[in-house]
């Protein structure tokens, strides 16, 4: 087969018109000719680090969106499924991309439990990171969550990132605000990646101290404007990732988004370019071809090197997308799970009254940071209650692997007026988290999830609806299109409520993740992640 086009060579910095044929899969040549259509061929996207799972989909639903948007792989990081079901999760996420013409490149989850503060469904050790790392379909491992763990010398954590060193594996990195010297331990344990980074001066001193930055642009955190003016003065050294994507964001757009916005920032488009699609293929050394001869045929055809539409996608010499629908036929999921949580009653989040103020999650649209703020409580009867009139409202984590009471604190700036919602996408445990406006609103939104044996749920004065999760309560077995729509629905309903963030479920499901400070709520208690210890929730 023949493909003829402006050949776009990113490792040349070149463009010219030319031919590329492919014989079974592989570029057999490339030559210049005198003229060719006037459209651009070159490697195709690639999303330099996603949790698959925080798409609602399995892996081959994910890559009938995706393929749309020119990407043609993923260096995936199965965290999520792992903290549900470990090893048995990882080599579900491993088959399920199996069943599609699409590169998913798993890593071993270096952290799972994320921390000793809270209950997942699984635990990894050394002796499953090692299990993992000799399968040479794992190619890294995946992000050391455990910044304090590295910095102070944990033993298992230590004993992890040097049977990744023993495979010759790249370690991943995870580390939101670390400067200085303990930034410089961190990179010392052999970490090379970073991609929570939320300040310029923060990345400009990981990338000067070595590490390779990926600006992040999710559906939750969003970094892309903090951090992009970092790409033209380190163009070798940066990607470009998603992290964590709903699918409504999906069906929009992928890592050509991002490029698309630097391009239109005047950056150069081959330094942009290179971003998004070689970068990752070089520093993870991906089996993804880069119009080489005896590459893969992996390429996409775009209209112009601004708008970057893209006309179609190629994945080993097959056609997956063309004029914007996918190719791409998916097969029925299977369902695996692990949900052991029985009905709530409302007194289940009560909280008798201990103080006279409480300690408050601060929530940020757009991050995964949070702050904290100390307000005086609602009291009545003895019972500190939400007061959605000052906005300070109640969050709950209802552990799901066991049945035992909920842990209830306060948030603020989720912004709901009536109603509750609730999601088992709870990073990273999975737990069943839930904002409300008063006990009874909660608890009905946390039944909601607990029916369905995972989702994410509304309930409010004008209805309830749930959007089932039953792959492992966090991802669903339907087509990515129905799962958008679904999530689009409730997402409506949620801001209907009166919320005023942008993915009210994507920020509600960071609300547990310890790892990022800088309060957050486990199924254990409240948790100060600047000091790492649970934190008391009243005070006189």
């Amino acid at each position: 087969m023949i493909h003829s086009g402006q050949i776009v060579d990113l490792l040349t910095r070149r463009i010219y018109p030319g031919e590329i044929r492919v014989e079974n899969g592989r570029i057999a040549s490339l030559r210049e000719v005198p003229s060719a259509p006037e459209t651009y061929l070159l490697p195709g996207f690639v999303d330099a680090h996603i949790h698959i799972e925080s798409s609602m989909l399995v892996p081959a639903a994910f890559a009938r969106l995706a393929v749309v948007h020119g990407t043609v792989a993923t260096v995936s990081d199965p965290h999520e499924i792992a903290n549900v079901m470990g090893i048995e999760g990882v080599r579900y996420m491993q088959k399920s991309g199996r069943q599609v013409p699409f590169k998913f490149f798993f890593g071993a989850p270096s952290c799972v439990p994320a921390t000793g503060f809270e209950q997942a469904g699984a635990h990894l050790g050394p002796e499953e990171i090692d299990r993992l790392l000799q399968d040479p379909e794992i190619l890294y491992l995946a992000e050391m969550m455990n910044y304090p763990g590295v910095i102070h010398g944990d033993p298992e954590v230590m004993a992890k990132l040097a049977l990744a060193r023993q495979y010759g594996k790249p370690i991943d990195g995870h580390a939101p605000g670390l400067r200085g010297e303990a930034l410089q331990t961190y990179i010392e344990a052999g970490i090379s990646t970073d991609h929570e980074s939320f300040t310029y001066e923060e990345g400009k001193e990981k990338l000067e101290k070595g590490m390779k930055l990926l600006i992040r642009e999710g559906s939750a955190a969003r970094n892309f404007e903090a951090l992009i003016d970092l790409l033209p003065a380190y163009p070798d050294r940066v990607m470009f990732c998603s992290d964590d994507k709903h699918p409504d964001d999906l069906l929009l757009g992928h890592i050509n988004g991002l490029a698309r916005r630097a391009i239109a920032r005047g950056i150069d488009p081959m330094i942009v370019l290179k971003a998004a699609c070689v970068h990752p293929v070089t520093h993870y050394g991906l089996p993804v071809g880069q119009l080489r001869p005896g590459d893969p045929a992996d390429f996409i055809r775009l209209r112009d090197l601004a708008d970057l539409e893209v006309l179609e996608t190629w994945i080993e010499g097959r056609c997956v997308a063309r004029a914007g629908e996918p190719l791409i036929e998916v097969p029925p999921a299977r369902i695996i799970n692990q949900f052991a949580a029985s009905p709530k009653q409302a007194a289940d989040f009560a909280l008798p009254a201990t103080g006279r103020q409480v300690r408050a999650i601060v929530a940020r649209d757009g991050e995964l940071v949070t702050g904290s703020e100390v307000l005086s409580a609602r009291i009545e009867h003895g019972l500190a209650l939400a007061d959605p009139a000052r906005d300070l409202l109640k969050i709950a984590v209802v552990n799901r692997y066991a049945d035992v009471a909920p842990a209830v604190a306060f948030i603020r700036q989720v912004g709901l007026k009536a109603g509750a919602i609730a999601s088992s996408v709870a990073h990273d445990s999975h737990n069943i988290v839930a904002v409300g406006c008063d006990d009874a609103s909660l608890c009905r939104a946390v039944n909601l999830v607990i029916g369905a044996r995972g989702g994410i749920a509304v309930t409010g004065p004008e209805g309830e609806d749930v959007l089932p999760l039953p792959v492992g309560g966090i991802m669903s077995d339907q087509a990515g299109e129905v799962v958008a729509a679904g999530y689009q629905r409730l997402d409506r309903m949620a801001k209907a409520l009166g919320s005023p963030l942008g993915a009210p479920f994507m920020t509600l499901s960071f609300m547990a993740l310890l790892v990022i400070p800088s309060l957050k709520l486990s199924d254990q208690g409240l948790f100060d992640g600047d000091n790492f210890q649970f934190a008391d929730l009243f005070s006189d």
